[in-house]
């Protein structure tokens, strides 16, 4: 355990991006064994997830240890489910390294059917695939009991190009599976009446709900590559660069807008505005991922995630090692992956 300056309370803002949730998993299970009081989570598509497994764990006195079980039970499990689906890496691709798919038929074809006939709508014989996997893995009826911490997660409205928050107290698989609806490759996701896609358009991860609370220190884990080392050649990278383009704008804006709070006169504050800014931390692992091929993010074996999980535990403990003490003292967050992030990139 790291040194710190006593027990803290803080809100884990997730991003989300397909597998490379497998990082963020490992980020979570290395600050878990640390003693902070987490009072909220937020997240979008796969941040969504792993909040909602946290949560899950987490909830009627699981607290740290629960959550550390939820978490490696649901992505074991998960890639348990992938070993039987066609998106598999070839031996070509085991070859090439990355977390490749770039020579699966099925990659391919999954974006080209799309493309073609469009996303296969929702019925009693085509359901998201992803309903079965969140329904037998993750316990919403303890995520909605989990009094301990909130939970906050983002979905896009089709119909009005504006985000959802979706609440702890609310929270099912469909609506967890509208956080996490990719529009090219499932239908939209109906929730009340409305329509909804991948909450990543609009909040990835929604920090606006942490900015409107009490000062605390707000730790973002950062998954979703703003730079990559290559460039999309395939009909298939394109539409997942274009997507992870479109992701981080929302990133980066609210960004922005968080580090420049301080720089806000009082009569242009807003009523639920706090005083004082939070305290922001950055856990990030771009640098390394943006190097990863594309279509990794599709990649669900457990050989790719166990190495994702051993990234994101690497990172928390380097971020804990350097900055553990700057808790509920000043903000540590370094924006050159943020802004600068094509000089990350490790070759």
């Amino acid at each position: 355990m790291v040194k710190t300056n006593g027990p803290r309370t803080v809100s884990l803002a997730l991003q989300g991006a397909g597998t490379y949730g497998a990082f963020t998993w490992g980020v979570l299970d290395r600050l878990l064994d640390e003693d902070f009081v987490i009072d909220s989570v937020t997240g979008s598509s796969s941040g969504a997830v792993n909040a909602t497994v946290l949560a899950d764990g987490y909830a009627l006195g699981g607290g740290r240890r629960g959550a550390q079980a939820a978490l490696r039970r649901f992505w074991t499990s998960l890639s348990q489910v992938a070993a039987l689906s066609p998106l598999r890496p070839t031996l070509v691709d085991l070859l090439a390294g990355r977390g490749s798919l770039q020579h699966c038929p099925s990659y391919h074809l999954m974006e080209a059917a799309g493309a073609i006939m469009g996303p296969v709508f929702q019925t009693p014989l085509t359901h998201n695939p992803l309903r079965n996997v969140f329904s037998s893995l993750i316990d919403f009826g303890r995520v909605r009991a989990c009094t301990e911490l909130e939970l906050f997660v983002a979905a896009t409205n089709v119909r009005t190009g504006t985000g959802k928050l979706f609440r702890r107290h609310e929270m099912d698989a469909q609506r967890l599976l509208a956080s996490a609806c990719l529009p090219t490759v499932f239908a939209a996701v109906e929730v009340d009446g409305e329509s909804y896609w991948d909450g990543s358009f609009v909040a990835n991860p929604p920090l606006a709900p942490l900015r409107e609370r009490a000062p605390r220190d707000v730790i973002v884990v950062q998954n979703n590559p703003i730079a990559r080392g290559d460039m999309p050649r395939s009909m298939a990278d394109i539409s997942n660069r274009a997507n992870e383009i479109a992701f981080n704008i929302s990133f980066i804006r609210e960004i922005s807008a968080l580090t420049h709070v301080g720089a806000v006169p009082d009569e242009h504050r807003g009523a639920t505005m706090p005083d004082e800014p939070a305290r922001l931390h950055l856990i990030s692992g771009t640098d390394t991922l943006g190097n990863y091929s594309i279509s990794s993010k599709f990649n669900g074996e457990l050989g790719f995630l166990t190495q994702l999980h051993e990234l994101g535990v690497a990172a928390a403990e380097q971020w804990l090692s350097e900055h553990g003490h700057d808790l509920g003292v000043r903000s540590t967050l370094d924006t050159r992956p943020v802004f600068f992030a094509e000089q990350g990139l490790r070759a």
